[in-house]
């Protein structure tokens, strides 16, 4: 036997057991469904929507209360909160209602050396929210989210003050995504 007839052999008895290893993952696999959380599917009757957009587009956002944050804050996480559940369409006829309340703090991270001037802040959102039924009131879900962001303090007032509203959308935006991902979740495993 010559070494090419060898090194062929072995490559066949590779082949080979690579074909079966991706052979029991396709039986594997097989059984699995994925379903769009979100948008359309086509099936048998052609194009499905998603029973968790509807559910979502059917949520009635209470305003935000800005007491223990300021306006912007709380206007940035109804806004992108509102988008998220109704995704830009019409809205149904409102079945649920979310409650949020926020809390916004702001924390020195970092000093310069010599000047004992802070250099680095951190901006922290807690949320607390409470999903519940429109018609009995009944709760549905509840949870807490909490993002950070950081930014840098300079000597400009207004870099300052520009960075400080950066960091709170940054923070909004996160426990939007964090809380519509959760309410998604309710709503999917309830179908």
């Amino acid at each position: 036997m010559s070494l090419f007839d060898n090194i062929f052999e072995k490559r066949a008895v590779w082949r080979r057991g690579a074909l079966c290893v991706g052979f029991a993952a396709a039986v594997l696999v097989s059984g699995c469904q994925v379903r769009p959380l979100y948008g359309t599917s086509t099936g048998e009757f052609g194009s499905v929507s998603s029973p968790v957009a509807s559910e979502m587009a059917a949520i009635d956002l209470a305003s935000i209360d800005a007491q223990f944050a300021n306006n912007d804050a709380s206007r940035v996480l109804y806004n992108e909160l509102t988008y998220r559940f109704e995704r830009g369409g019409d809205a149904p006829a409102k079945k649920y209602r979310l409650k949020v309340l926020i809390d916004v703090s702001n924390s020195e991270v970092g000093v310069e050396r010599f000047a004992d001037v802070p250099s680095a802040y951190n901006t922290t959102m807690n949320s607390t929210f409470v999903l519940s039924d429109l018609a009995t009131d009944e709760t549905l879900m509840s949870g807490r989210a909490f993002k950070t962001a950081s930014y840098d303090f300079s000597d400009q007032r207004f870099a300052n003050t520009r960075a400080y509203r950066d960091a709170q959308e940054r923070v909004a935006k996160s426990v939007a995504d964090d809380i519509t991902a959760r309410v998604a979740g309710y709503f999917a495993s309830q179908q």
